[in-house]
């Protein structure tokens, strides 16, 4: 049986994107952080109560720098990608992991706050 390594998200961004050059790819990578927010059932209220996942996002080449020039805090967007898992040692020499989403596509899910009230002071078209 092949393996499959897929991951569809849509969510928000909890921070301004953060757009950097890699040198050793010679590519600029956009790094994102991007809540999902799930529901589940409270075992003692037995109320729905939402729950927050933050996931951690690369995005790079051309794609990288769109989301730079167009994305801010707060905005809506889905990414579909793939799973990456990252191990190293910090400065005390104890061992880290993360897992991070690398981007295939990246959808703009709303428009810009300024084109929103920019269109409502204009009215209907």
């Amino acid at each position: 049986m092949q393996n499959v390594n897929t991951v569809v998200i849509t969510g928000n961004l909890t921070r301004d994107p953060d757009l950097r050059y890699a040198q050793k790819s010679n590519e600029f990578v956009c790094k994102l952080r991007v809540a999902v927010t799930g529901r589940r059932k409270d075992a003692e209220s037995g109320w729905w109560i939402d729950k927050p996942n933050y996931f951690d996002v690369a995005v790079w080449g051309g794609q990288a720098e769109s989301c730079a020039n167009y994305l801010a805090k707060g905005r809506g967007i889905a990414v579909a990608g793939r799973l990456d898992w990252h191990e190293w040692e910090d400065g005390e020499g104890a061992k880290r992991e993360s897992v991070e989403i690398i981007a295939g596509s990246v959808r703009f899910l709303d428009a810009p706050v300024q084109e929103t009230e920019a269109a409502r002071e204009e009215g209907p078209a």
